[in-house]
């Protein structure tokens, strides 16, 4: 059990995992921050945390456990504001969806102390955001990757899954390089398409009319393109290299589809189109093993 968990960003994955923690009965006392004090008001009379600190460092004051859940581009102010009270026996986590500018400005920030930090990515979420809506069942069943520093002391890692798994989650290792490659591909680049192909719909001169006949699939394909435009701001530039090179290869892909249907292929658009079909039923069947 924690003796106290800090946790600096009381919105839905800050308060979800305090609540989750509390319902396991993993933490004695919450103390949270958050820019905004209505917001830590707010989480102080939903029983989410038992304490509202009036900033960073003293919501890291007394605890052996702090939860970082702020914008990526945010992190470096975060631990900057902090890093005078990381101490000995301290695990320090963080939530955010790039992993390598957070662990380059913990090692900026911190220094010495940056052994105490071990990052991670819950995937999870919902569209709506804010500490109204955290949920002590947000990251029950979902995977969580933690990208541990080499000098990480082995035990702090262990302590970080152990607390992960303890509310549910699945918890994965990996380079933070490899974490932001592959975000970068199955996250990242999703969510920049989803905006650019709502936005070339929306904006065409008919784009109204052509909206009010669409259907299921589009509304499925576009309903990440009404996520938070200040965290994936934050994201798509944090991981822009990635995130750049995911969109050269998707612009190649699209390319072949578009030669195909140019040439009128029949034959070889078929061919794209079942290979991309069957290596979705594929991934499908094994999501569900």
């Amino acid at each position: 059990m924690f003796q106290q968990l800090g946790v600096i960003g009381c919105g839905l994955m800050g308060g979800s995992f305090a609540l989750a923690l509390k319902r396991q009965g993993l933490v004695k006392r919450v103390v949270g921050y958050s820019k905004s004090p209505s917001t830590t008001e707010r989480a102080k009379r939903m029983g989410i945390i038992d304490v509202a600190a009036e900033s960073a460092l003293l919501a890291v004051a007394g605890s052996d456990l702090v939860l970082i859940a702020v914008p990526v581009s945010a992190t470096e102010t975060t631990l900057r504001a902090m890093r005078n009270l990381v101490e000995p026996g301290m695990l320090v986590m963080d939530v955010g969806s790039t992993k390598r500018d957070v662990v380059d400005a913990a090692r900026r920030v911190l220094k010495e102390r940056v052994v105490h930090f071990v990052p991670a990515h819950p995937i999870a979420g919902k569209e709506a955001s804010g500490i109204d809506h955290a949920d002590a069942g947000l990251y029950a069943g979902r995977q969580v990757i933690l990208t541990p520093l080499a000098q990480t002391p082995p035990e702090l890692v262990q302590r970080a899954t152990d607390v992960w798994a303890a509310i549910g989650a699945q918890v994965l290792k990996m380079s933070p390089e490899n974490h932001d490659a592959a975000f970068a591909a199955v996250s990242h680049l999703p969510h920049l398409l989803a905006f650019a192909y709502f936005s070339a719909v929306a904006r065409q001169p008919a784009g109204r009319d052509f909206l009010s006949l669409a259907g299921p699939g589009f509304r499925d394909f576009t309903r990440i393109a009404a996520s938070d435009p200040a965290v994936w701001r934050d994201i798509l530039l944090a991981n822009r290299e990635e995130v750049i090179r995911q969109a050269q290869r998707f612009r190649h892909t699209l390319d072949a589809f578009e030669h195909v249907m140019r040439s009128g292929n029949a034959e070889a658009l078929e061919d794209l189109i079942r290979s991309a079909s069957e290596a979705r039923a594929q991934w499908q069947m094994n999501q569900r093993r």
